[in-house]
């Protein structure tokens, strides 16, 4: 099984190394499905590539940079597991000169991840986790601590962006929460719930390789949900290539309560 503090290590050199001296000069361009790439995200891929290529042979790597049948044939099989990245998680926030962005990196074997690791360059920060061990922030356990009582007194990490027009509509005017972020980086979103940095999340589109590491550290810290098809559907366990909904808390009870009303606010008019 791969080691969580060595992969630690590798992510922080390469994100110090590739990531923050191009950080006001991207060199970002539109991919065909009109999302951003810059430069970055490009040298990020080949290096922590041919550095786990050498350390773990048998473990191929999936990467957000490659073609799609690629990713599934590579999903669909591996006896010894496979590695998920996302090179530059928030490639909008870095082109744009936004401090918020991240490398994800997780460890997937039978249909589960193992392991999950998400650093943050900016601040200097690796969140890490291996199935059933719980949640570190570098050498510190993580969890969200006790949750506010109500859903009135919480903070809400909300992605609009993504989300069905009429849910959208009323979670803009009709707010169960107290305030709302969105920070544009899903991996850092699951990580600083995992932190308490945040108590509810919504988003309405994530792709394995931006929720495979950060879910696994946010479920280790404790917290509740995941990813699923729908707001009033579970999580889902099984890794694929459509995008997923993502709804989760800071506590079990917290979940309860916040799914009801993003159902509800799903159905009014």
């Amino acid at each position: 099984m791969p080691d969580a503090p060595g992969l630690c290590e590798l992510l922080r050199r390469v994100g110090d190394e590739e990531l923050l001296p191009r950080l006001g000069r991207p060199g970002a361009r539109l991919k065909a499905d009109g999302t951003l790439v810059t430069e970055a995200d490009l040298a990020v891929q080949a290096r922590i590539a041919a550095e786990l290529a050498q350390r773990y042979p048998m473990i191929p790597l999936l990467g957000e940079e490659m073609p799609r049948a690629e990713q599934e044939r590579l999903l669909a099989g591996s006896v010894e597991g496979i590695w998920c990245l996302d090179p530059l998680d928030g490639t909008s926030n870095f082109a744009a000169g936004i401090p918020v962005f991240a490398i994800s990196l997780a460890y997937l074997r039978h249909g589960r991840t193992q392991l999950g690791v998400v650093y943050d360059p900016v601040r200097s920060e690796c969140f890490h986790a291996r199935a059933g061990e719980g949640a570190w922030l570098d050498d510190r356990p993580v969890n969200p601590g006790e949750p506010p009582p109500s859903l009135a007194e919480c903070i809400a990490i909300v992605d609009y962006k993504r989300l069905e027009p009429r849910l959208a509509a009323n979670l803009a005017t009709r707010p169960p929460f107290r305030s709302q972020r969105s920070f544009g980086s899903v991996a850092l979103d699951w990580c600083w719930l995992a932190a308490g940095r945040g108590h509810l999340y919504l988003h309405g589109g994530q792709k394995l390789w931006d929720y495979a590491a950060g879910r696994l550290i946010f479920s280790e810290a404790g917290g509740a949900g995941g990813c699923g098809a729908g707001p009033g559907g579970p999580p889902s366990d099984e890794p694929g290539l459509s995008p997923l909904l993502a709804l989760a808390a800071a506590g079990p009870r917290l979940l309860g309560e916040w799914r009801q009303a993003v159902v509800a606010l799903s159905d009014a008019h």
